[in-house]
């Protein structure tokens, strides 16, 4: 599908997002630096946030966001270079791209925008839930966003709505920088009853980074997530490629996936496919070789599969490792690989290990691209309009 300017491309969306087909839009002069004119290039109607440039519409994110009805237009916000530090909660239900100045689109090196917090919640004594430390959260409403505790979480009441159906960044970096180290979980994200995407962004945290709830569907493409301990975890379905996932210390796992039961047959789980999976510098590359777990199972439903991915020496020769108390269920958890490859990849070891499974193609052939695993509230195939096409891997949903 064609790349469309920026002014029609969100107006194409909003007939999009119920169809097939996923959109991609041009929004390269609206992000490039420009205090002449820094709306230049961008949607009519776009909110320009800046924490100094006189011709701001708001100084923070969340007085912007805060200030767009819940309804289902859609609305683009232009965030200027700067660090802001604040916790955002974006609960509307339409359409909603965050588009951060970059010096250079192509890379997160270019992000010229910062979204960070400082909070975590060490053993649940500081905070009700993990929840309430989140930098950026994409929720309808706080119960569908808590974790909750045990093997199946937070029981979020009957009849909450879903939140946004089209949330987008690019080019920013949200951060949690409570300790730099594992101190108890410590979110980035948070995303929960809504899809979301993210391009060419930079998550960091140490524990717990990045959490994608019940009914969440979190698409990542070209971007850097980043921890040490458990740090993608959640109930809903994560989907990351063509990413650096940023190793900064082991601990735990990267992932430990709660899983979801349903009378449905459901894919919710962690996917992760075509990314580079390496140390974050030299000296966690020196100090942890093979000392990294690729996961370890949150609860029996945990489903966490990885697939053409480059491993450094940091991964664990097993691959997966147990969690005490937390069984693993022959024919129910899934703790697998397919066609992994790299320094940190040992077959020999992973059969020896009896954790890791390794897929065959048919086996793989089910959760192979985006199609193959995001879906609705009762399990139901759904459109990918939410994605944007320039960065959708495999096939579009028939």
């Amino acid at each position: 599908m064609p790349s469309f300017g920026a002014p029609f491309c969100r107006l194409l969306a909003l007939f999009l997002i119920s169809s097939a087909y996923a959109t991609s839009c041009d929004y390269s002069t609206c992000q490039t630096p420009n205090d002449a004119a820094p709306l230049s290039g961008c949607p009519d109607g776009t909110l320009f946030i800046s924490p100094s440039h006189p011709s701001a519409d708001f100084t923070t994110i969340q007085s912007a966001v805060a200030s767009l009805p819940n309804n289902t237009d859609s609305y683009v916000l232009l965030i200027d270079a700067g660090v802001y530090t604040e916790q955002v909660n974006v609960t509307r239900q339409g359409p909603t791209t965050f588009l951060g100045k970059s010096s250079d689109l192509s890379s997160v090196a270019g992000n010229l925008a910062k979204i960070t917090w400082s909070a975590a919640n060490p053993s649940s004594t500081v905070y009700p839930d993990n929840e309430f430390t989140s930098t950026l959260t994409i929720a309808s409403t706080l119960n569908s966003s808590l974790t909750g505790a045990g093997p199946t979480g937070f029981a979020v009441p009957p009849g909450t709505p879903l939140g946004s159906s089209d949330f987008r960044a690019y080019n920013l970096n949200i951060t949690n920088e409570f300790l730099p180290y594992s101190a108890g979980p410590a979110l980035a994200l948070s995303a929960s009853y809504s899809n979301s995407s993210f391009y060419h962004c930079y998550f960091a945290s140490y524990q717990d980074t990045i959490y994608v709830g019940k009914l969440g569907n979190a698409y990542f493409a070209n971007s850097t997530l980043a921890g040490q301990t458990d740090f993608l975890y959640g109930f809903g379905t994560l989907y990351a490629t063509h990413s650096l996932i940023a190793l900064r210390s082991c601990g735990g796992g990267i992932v430990a996936w709660k899983g979801t039961n349903t009378t449905f047959p459901n894919t919710y789980g962690a996917y992760l496919a075509q990314n580079t999976i390496a140390a974050e510098n030299d000296t966690v590359a020196a100090q942890d070789v093979g000392q990294c777990a690729l996961g370890r199972p949150w609860n029996s439903n945990d489903r966490t599969v990885y697939m053409g991915n480059y491993l450094d020496a940091t991964i664990r020769s097993e691959g997966y490792i147990e969690w005490a108390d937390h069984p693993i269920v022959q024919g129910l958890t899934l703790l697998a690989e397919y066609k992994d490859y790299g320094p940190g990849f040992n077959a020999s070891a992973r059969v020896s290990g009896n954790i890791t499974t390794e897929l065959t193609d048919q086996e793989a052939a089910l959760y192979r691209w985006p199609k193959d695993v995001f879906r609705g509230p009762d399990g139901e195939v759904i459109s990918l309009g939410w994605i944007d096409d320039a960065y959708l891997v495999g096939p579009m949903v028939e």
